[in-house]
């Protein structure tokens, strides 16, 4: 069965850090773009960052502008995990996050929204 699973959520105070991991069972996570996204109550779902798959020979990640500076994605190829290191959190950060297979090798222009498969989601709060 193909599944990602999110972890690494929680309370945060505003300013805080949190690192966010994406694992997969059923196939192999290094080959694919991997997206993540996060949906607050009562809004869109919005992607927040994309990053190639291994075979990719170019090494560009992508940011939504509201992201840029604060948060960073990454990937272990021996362990097969994507993390999204989320620092200087704020309080509109808070949302549950996923991640998801956005193309087969590369994160397509329209990575954004062009969520393919994801997990379930692991919710991050960012509150006093």
């Amino acid at each position: 069965q193909v599944q990602l699973v999110e972890s690494g959520g929680g309370l945060v105070h505003p300013g805080g850090s949190l690192r966010l991991s994406c694992a997969a069972s059923g196939f192999t996570l290094d080959y694919y773009a991997i997206g993540w996204f996060r949906q607050a109550p009562g809004k869109e779902r919005e992607g927040v960052s994309c990053i190639n798959g291994i075979m990719s020979s170019d090494n560009t990640v992508y940011y939504a502008d509201s992201v840029k500076g604060r948060f960073t994605i990454s990937r272990d190829e021996a362990k097969d995990t994507v993390y999204l290191q989320m620092s200087s959190l704020k309080p509109e950060d808070t949302a549950v996050y996923y991640c998801a297979t956005v193309g087969r090798r590369a994160c397509p222009a329209n990575w954004s929204t062009n969520w393919i498969s994801g997990g379930q989601g692991t919710q991050v709060t960012v509150s006093l």
